[in-house]
């Protein structure tokens, strides 16, 4: 089985039964905040385009590159689709001009012609992706591989039964907006910083324990920003509470643990991996091109700088009355929310700064109100400040995933009062009203469920699943004291009281095993 590294989380996997491209991700992302690093753009994408089957595993912009798909991907490939609750990424496809498609039953082995097998894992919650991610295990000839990316499956057992993996693709670094975003001091910025730098790496070591497979990939990130506005994101400057390290600190990282076995994918390194090992070529040496890393990004940052000025001179669209529109669009779905309204349980404050950076606009979206309306100087637990011309955006392409766009870009500040909400931000995920029902439903079936298994961790018996997304916390749970954290998501509870400490909701079953 070949594997050619082409960024990001894309790959390209040749075996003698057909071929398959993964994610690829060429153009910036996010408001033109995200670019893949290292740069892939000037890669043979006519060739690697010319493949047997397409796999995307989400709809992520830096997984699902719909310009670079229509342009360079054969319409000729099957597109392997997960399962996932609605119909979008299958709409988007069709839209770009793609007509075969296997529909792969989650978490079902299915033989493809020639003896290539493949099964895709499915995650749909609310939370994962926009309305799902998913990873994909391929076999052929007695060689298996797991794509995992950026999904963050509760375990990996499911592919483990299958037989020993001899390639284990999968995040190591950030993918989020926390806590750069936010209005703290920089002392507290970096602490939180830290904290959750460390958590993505115990919860990569966790899955790479897991899984145990021969060679370790580490792809899916980091991005580079490569706008002067946000160039401060790199991680460039030795800041340990930077959330995006890159492959060769994971490597020096995962040494720290006992890790030999990582392999670093460049765009254009080529490995050959057989039940006996791997074999990788690369275009550079792995460690110059890093230690170079910097002068690439300079280099890279003058070369996209009219790729990025020419997408914010199509971001203002001056005749969009954005109170009037958010009131369209948003308020039909306020009044069908229960769960997602009760969740937020209070106002959303927007901060619109206008064309000349200084004016500001402040609209309300009042879940309790089911309205939206004008700021009207009252306290709010979540505040947004962004630039007007970016809502006005969103709201001229009608986009149904703020988060997907928005929130990803860092191109925002925000400040908050109490613990983070998970359902302010499932909320702006789910703009349209077939997003909202499934989250609606999702969120209710959740809400019901009842875990009935516990488990003893140290002095405390606790219910097996996490309150979060059901993580089996007799792996992922640590004690310390009378507080226990999921290492899947690094949520923290008060187990005395069982109070969720990272956010609203979400209580834990538990009490001290002498009990």
């Amino acid at each position: 089985m070949r594997v050619t590294g082409t960024g990001h989380a894309s790959m390209r996997i040749d075996t003698a039964a057909g071929s398959i491209l993964c994610d690829p991700w060429v153009n910036p992302a996010y408001f033109a905040s995200w670019f893949p690093f290292p740069d892939n753009s000037q890669l043979d994408w006519e060739t690697l385009g010319q493949v047997d089957y397409l796999y995307v595993s989400h709809l992520h912009r830096d997984h699902f590159d719909a310009k670079h798909l229509r342009d360079f991907v054969s319409k000729d490939a099957t597109v392997l689709l997960p399962e996932f609750p609605t119909s979008e990424m299958e709409d988007e496809f069709r839209a770009l001009g793609f007509t075969k498609f296997i529909k792969a039953p989650n978490e079902q082995v299915v033989e493809l012609p020639g003896g290539l097998k493949i099964m895709i894992q499915a995650l749909t919650s609310p939370t994962d992706g926009p309305i799902g991610d998913s990873s994909l295990w391929v076999e052929y000839d007695g060689v298996r591989l797991l794509n995992q990316n950026d999904a963050r499956p509760t375990d990996l057992s499911v592919f483990a039964k299958l037989g020993h993996v001899h390639a284990h693709l999968l995040q190591f670094s950030g993918a989020i907006w926390y806590p750069m975003v936010y209005e703290l001091p920089q002392a507290a910025k970096t602490a939180f910083g830290k904290q959750k730098r460390d958590r993505q790496f115990d919860r990569t070591w966790r899955y790479i324990d897991d899984l145990k497979a021969d060679h370790v990939f580490p792809i899916a990130g980091p991005p580079c920003f490569l706008d002067d506005e946000l160039w401060q994101f790199n991680d460039i400057f030795g800041d340990e509470g930077n959330i995006f390290p890159d492959q060769s600190v994971f490597l020096s990282e995962y040494a720290k643990v006992g890790g030999t076995n990582g392999i670093v994918l460049l765009p254009g390194s080529v490995a050959e991996v057989t039940t006996e090992g791997a074999t990788t070529t690369h275009p550079v040496p792995v460690e110059e091109f890093f230690a170079n890393k910097v002068a690439h990004l300079e280099e890279m940052r003058e070369r996209k700088r009219p790729v990025i000025e020419a997408e914010k001179a199509s971001w203002r669209h001056p005749e969009v009355d954005v109170l009037a529109e958010m009131k369209r669009r948003i308020e039909p779905l306020l009044d069908e929310s229960i769960y997602l309204a009760k969740g937020v349980g209070g106002p959303v404050r927007f901060d619109l700064v206008g064309y000349d950076g200084s004016s500001v606009e402040s609209i309300v979206v009042d879940f309790p109100g089911k309205e939206v309306r004008p700021y009207a100087d009252e306290k709010v637990r979540y505040r947004f400040r962004t630039e007007r011309a970016l809502i006005e955006h969103l709201l001229f392409i009608d986009e149904v995933d703020w988060v997907n766009s928005l929130f990803l870009s860092c191109r925002f500040s925000a400040a908050r009062i109490g613990q983070y909400n998970e359902f302010v931000y499932a909320f702006f995920k789910c703009l349209s009203e077939e997003r909202l029902q499934y989250a609606e439903g999702w969120y209710d079936e959740h809400e019901r469920a009842v875990d009935a298994e516990d488990i003893t961790l140290g002095d405390w018996v606790v219910q097996r699943r996490c309150p979060h997304l059901k993580a089996d916390l007799s792996r992922f749970g640590i004690v310390e004291g009378d507080q226990l954290t999921c290492q899947l998501h690094g949520w923290r509870f008060d187990l005395a009281s069982g109070r969720c400490l990272t956010s609203v909701g979400h209580k834990i079953r538990a009490h001290r095993a002498d009990a």
